[in-house]
């Protein structure tokens, strides 16, 4: 089990952490796109701490009138909010940081009872991982977008983002895990 999937999971997790690091705090690529400041800032906090008191998701429309009930084309702003300030953050980054240590070990583990034909080719095991990517791009990158969301080029670029890191994690995987450990009888 080390030798055959913990080992290249591992090695998979520190890719995983080294693109995270270096986008985010090297180069500060999450804050850049979804951390822009408000104009106004004090006053738009003030009106939503009054406004917004539950957790949750809201959205705001732009007015409507009697004769044209429908918003039409005006802008939807989203707000998120948790319930959580500053102080708790903590628990929010130890849930990523558990993520990127068990996702590709739990990713490799998938790729090892893979069949044996499949198992065998490098570039197998780096589709593998591609697809990982894609779908999570897809389910989770990707859906944000639309009204009170991402715009489309932030949420294509963040798609683009986690296909990329899942290829490097799989280039790691696929370089470390030895398909011969899988399919030889253990004495």
């Amino acid at each position: 089990m080390v030798k055959k999937v913990l080992i290249p999971g591992l090695l998979g997790a520190f890719v995983y952490f080294s693109c995270i690091f270096i986008s985010n705090v090297v180069f500060g690529f999450t804050a850049a796109l979804t951390l822009k400041p408000v104009p106004n800032e004090r006053a738009v906090y003030d009106i939503l701490s009054a406004s917004v008191t539950e957790p949750g998701v809201y959205t705001c429309n732009p007015p409507t009138d009697p004769e044209r009930p429908f918003p039409g084309n005006g802008p939807v702003y989203g707000i998120l909010y948790s319930g959580i300030g500053h102080d708790s953050a903590f628990m929010g980054e130890l849930k990523g940081m558990l993520w990127i240590l068990v996702a590709p070990i739990v990713a490799a583990w998938m790729l090892s009872v893979t069949s044996e034909k499949f198992i065998s080719r490098f570039a197998n095991r780096l589709l593998f991982f591609v697809v990982i990517g894609c779908m999570l791009a897809v389910s989770g990158d990707l859906s944000r977008f639309g009204i009170g969301g991402y715009p489309w080029s932030l949420a294509l670029t963040f798609t683009l983002r986690t296909v990329i890191i899942w290829m490097l994690i799989g280039l790691a995987v696929a370089w470390r895990m030895q398909p011969r450990l899988f399919f030889t009888k253990e004495e």
